[in-house]
């Protein structure tokens, strides 16, 4: 990652920073400011762990999965030496060659032939929630009326799982993306219900609880072929059901805030619906749902002008780097005239996010609804934000529309 390595490890800038407190998580801006600023690599005292939050080291080091391997969990725990809460993902947590069957297998299901089946279904789906909401009023919730109801109805729907019990996809997910972080309070928060939600997603991800035409059976089908074994396969759907709703729902409060926010863009998207998808994947980087993830080191590896050693936990700081102004001009700024493509919102490399494609669409769906009816998008009250030690996401977005 850099030719020549000039600084020693015991010399790099440290900070005594926790970007898992909960006024970090409220506002991580001055602190990934700060941590960009301190220089290419700082060591964080209170966990030990080195981070990175310029765009150029967080990239490099997301592509490279052979010196900084996923397998030993992209949390904070190191499952070389730690026990996983819950069987590792076959997916997020794995490497090659163990990565590599479960990845072209969801590949597939998740491709765009799959959402092209998809798309004239989840385009009405949002037509008659945009005038069910509509319908109610033109104030109100935007996350509890919009970006949590629509992920709800249509992708589970898509995996093939049942209408009873979808409400618990939300607490699941969400202590699954606290897990990633330290045992805080918010992961204990979620304890209580470990078991329970646990065992529930567990029985959907079963081939006899699945439809037979949607993604969770195209899974079961791929190991009927042996391209994956029958015990990855529920694996494979549980990883659907874990990052498949939250992401998204944060991925929709975040464009609609930034819509809301920055009036002359939503002018800019009714004027022209086809920056539906620019609109999604801008607000992806300027609010990043998925905050950071980690790293762990397989040997000694150069990182911006010094050696980590193997086996060190690295943080990458996504978000950070989707703010970094040595890669985008006025990034605090949510821009419909900007290109945001090579952002770090869904990661880069070959764990990229295999689902990005259908959370574009459900948010297109989203927004080309409401170009369809609505003038004018503004906020009505304060945002409130939910604390979470990886995801960025909104608990509260109160908006005031106006019709066409």
């Amino acid at each position: 990652m850099t030719a020549t390595p000039t600084t020693a490890l015991a010399d790099l800038p440290v900070s005594d920073v926790d970007p898992f407190a909960h006024d970090v998580l409220e506002d991580p801006l001055p602190v990934h400011q700060e941590l960009r600023e301190a220089g290419p690599v700082v060591r964080l005292s209170r966990y030990d762990v080195l981070a990175l939050a310029r765009y150029e080291e967080v990239h490099a080091a997301a592509v490279d999965w052979q010196r900084l391997e996923s397998g030993a969990g992209v949390g904070l725990a190191n499952y070389r030496t730690e026990q996983p809460w819950r069987p590792p993902s076959v997916l997020l947590e794995a490497d090659p060659p163990r990565h590599d069957a479960p990845r072209r297998v969801l590949g597939r299901v998740l491709g765009q032939r799959a959402l092209h089946r998809l798309r004239a279904r989840w385009v009405a789906d949002a037509e008659q929630l945009v005038d069910e909401v509509l319908g109610a009023g033109l104030e109100f919730d935007a996350v509890r009326a919009i970006a949590q109801v629509f992920p709800l109805r249509v992708f589970p729907d898509a995996v093939g799982i049942g209408p009873e019990g979808r409400e618990n996809l939300l607490p699941y997910g969400d202590h699954a993306f606290n897990a990633f972080g330290p045992p805080n309070d918010l992961v204990a928060k979620g304890e209580p219900r470990v078991a329970e939600l646990s065992g529930w997603v567990g029985e959907q991800c079963a081939r006899e609880a699945l439809t037979g035409d949607g993604f969770g059976a195209a899974i079961w089908a791929a190991a009927d072929r042996g391209e994956i074994t029958p015990q990855q396969a529920p694996l494979m759907v549980r990883s659907l059901l874990t990052a498949g709703v939250d992401t998204t729902v944060h991925g929709i409060s975040a464009v609609l805030y930034g819509l809301a926010s920055h009036p002359g863009e939503w002018d800019r998207l009714r004027a022209d619906p086809s920056l539906a998808r620019i609109a999604f994947d801008e607000a992806v980087r300027w609010e990043s749902p998925v905050q950071l993830f980690f790293r762990t080191t397989t040997t000694d590896v150069p990182i911006g002008g010094t050696v980590v050693p193997a086996g060190r936990k690295v943080l990458m700081s996504y978000a950070a780097a989707n703010r970094d102004p040595r890669r985008w001009s006025d990034p605090d700024r949510f821009d419909l005239t900007r290109d945001p493509s090579g952002h770090m919102g869904f990661g880069m490399g070959l764990h990229q996010c295999v689902g990005q494609h259908v959370a574009r669409l459900e948010a297109e769906a989203v927004l080309i609804a409401l170009s369809r009816r609505v003038r004018s998008i503004e906020l009505a009250g304060p945002v409130r934000r939910h604390h979470n030690n990886t995801l960025r996401a909104l608990d509260s977005l109160p908006l005031r529309l106006t019709l066409r």
